[in-house]
């Protein structure tokens, strides 16, 4: 079986490190930089000919992270690599995810046409967007879960007047499966926003009365959305509010909304990093879950004992 070596890029060095070590390997040497106009320019200083790679990279922040990618998957390639594996514990780009209005794009494909184009053989990824995104590729991905951080720590709150709460209409399949696994109910939060990133009114469907309420959403950019729930949430007579959410983008005016808005809690993973430490945010991590998820895709192994069952 060949050898599997683990690289990072820029964006996810931290998670790589631990990821590498839970897996048992030391993090793969690179070198990479950018000429005086920005032009990037990436090298691995180790062979990798004829080693399953496993390249890790948010796409965060910005288009460097993309193009680093892109040049990492290229030079792997080129290196006689004999598969290139693609991390993406944040699938960048993906919030735009179909055409539901004329003549905009759908960069979440275009993304993964660019992934597939540049020389991937696979893409491992965490909480995507929308569902759908995992047939926009047409190489395998393996679609793994946040629920695998969440529900343990959830598990040890031993809430007993829990209720599950979706921030928008969007996700009620995903609050819907933990409310499943739990036993318990449900509401959504109805939004409607005037343009990106603001809501115009808001209203709570379902009853919160003396309940904790836990909101569950795959990012939080802002914040506003969550603010806005969680003190809507508070106002409909609930005990508590707290909010899981795997990707903390944390862009904008998003620590000054935490701050001022009803969470007990931001449980948040170290899919991308921490902009800015609060004292209401908890980090778990998921370096173990995509350790495991490596081990077992590359023993060619099924990923489904890494899911909880919902």
């Amino acid at each position: 079986m060949s050898s599997v070596k683990i690289f990072s890029g820029k964006n996810s060095l931290k998670l790589a490190e631990k990821i590498a070590s839970r897996f048992g390997k030391r993090l793969g040497k690179t070198s990479s930089g950018k000429f005086s106009d920005g032009e990037l320019f990436f090298r691995y200083t180790e062979t990798v000919r004829g080693c399953d790679v496993y390249i890790i990279q948010s796409t965060v922040d910005n288009s460097d992270s993309f193009m680093e990618l892109f040049l990492m998957i290229d030079a792997a390639k080129r290196a006689s690599a004999k598969h290139v594996n693609v991390v993406i514990p944040y699938y960048g780009y993906a919030r735009q995810d179909r055409k539901d209005k004329p003549r905009i794009t759908i960069s979440s494909k275009l993304i993964a046409n660019l992934i597939t184009s540049a020389g991937a053989s696979r893409v491992v990824s965490c909480d995507l967007h929308a569902g759908q995104i995992q047939g926009f590729f047409d190489i395998p991905l393996d679609h793994l879960h946040g629920s695998s951080v969440f529900v343990p720590y959830l598990k040890k709150l031993k809430t007993k007047k829990l209720i599950f709460a979706s921030p928008d209409a969007g996700g009620t399949e995903r609050v819907r499966d933990y409310a499943k696994y739990f036993d318990v109910d449900f509401v959504i939060c109805d939004k409607h926003r005037s343009k990106a990133n603001k809501i115009k009114t808001m209203q709570v469907i379902g009853d919160v009365e003396g309940k904790d309420v836990v909101l569950v959403d795959d990012l939080i950019d802002t914040g506003g959305t969550i603010s806005k729930a969680s003190n809507l949430i508070m106002e409909k007579g609930a005990k508590s509010v707290r909010a899981i959410i795997t990707h903390p983008i944390l862009s904008g005016n998003a620590e000054e909304n935490i701050d001022s808005s009803s969470l007990k809690e931001l449980v948040v993973t170290d899919s991308v990093p921490l902009k800015f430490k609060n004292k209401k945010i908890k980090v778990l991590s998921v370096a173990g879950l995509f350790a495991k998820a490596i081990r077992k895709i590359h023993e060619n192994e099924s990923t489904s004992s890494l899911f909880i069952n919902r």
